[in-house]
């Protein structure tokens, strides 16, 4: 096992100056029924793949749009399954509920119910690597920067607010969601081979962390119930 030296939490700025990676491998966009049962059959073969899903962005508030895209990877394989195009196949579905796979997301339960909105099933063997890094020293929950710290390199978020309804995905678009769902993988593999941190030594980080951020959060409440009243005093 790999001893574990992860930073407990990374500065955006650092993440910006990290070299940049990408997804390199094969990507194959599903977007006929016709396709999918070969690609399925391929996921099916794999002991893990990574997952991730692209909803086109909503800036209505209360507006829930439905999954337009599902992203699966191994380290040299990605489909991209339009689901704006296909709907959510029984085949698809089926591989959600297979046990034999793991199944590795990011903030996974908002992703699964998304799916199942499209076609319900029962995810089999889904694994969420936001639950895990806690008993790693990491804070941090968003991708790009668990990327960061555990492999010092960073995974572009410049396609994320883009129209993943397009008919015909871009370049960019393809190899960004080909990426989020490989380093989803890439994340799961690398925890897998290093050393937890003691669990009573990774509570206590957990909840000094959350202490902190609560005594935050009142700094700042504070400091705009002061700001406040010192607005209401001026006009008096």
């Amino acid at each position: 096992m790999k001893e574990n030296n992860f930073p407990h939490h990374i500065a955006k700025d650092l993440v910006h100056w990290m070299p940049l990676v990408a997804f390199e491998g094969e990507t194959f966009i599903i977007n006929t029924l016709e396709q999918v049962p070969e690609a399925v059959a391929y996921l099916n073969a794999q002991p893990m793949v990574g997952v991730d899903t692209e909803t086109r962005p909503s800036f209505h508030r209360g507006q829930h749009l439905p999954v337009a895209l599902v992203q699966i990877a191994t380290e040299d394989r990605c489909y991209l399954f339009q689901l704006n195009r296909i709907g959510m196949p029984e085949e698809l579905a089926a591989f959600f509920a297979n046990k034999n796979v793991k199944k590795i997301g990011l903030a996974f339960k908002d992703d699964l119910a998304g799916l199942q909105r499209r076609r319900p099933f029962t995810p089999g063997n889904c694994i969420d690597v936001q639950k895990l890094v806690g008993d790693y020293g990491i804070l941090d929950l968003g991708l790009q920067k668990i990327f960061a710290i555990i492999f010092g390199k960073k995974i572009s978020k410049s396609q994320q607010l883009t129209n993943w309804e397009n008919v015909v995905l871009t370049p960019e678009q393809a190899r960004y969601a080909s990426t989020d769902a490989w380093a989803t993988l890439l994340i799961y593999k690398e925890l897998m081979q290093t050393r937890k941190l003691p669990k009573k030594e990774a509570e206590a980080l957990h909840a000094l962390d959350l202490q902190k951020m609560q005594e935050h959060q009142m700094e700042v409440l504070a400091k705009r119930a002061a700001e406040a009243e010192k607005a209401a005093s001026a006009q008096a």
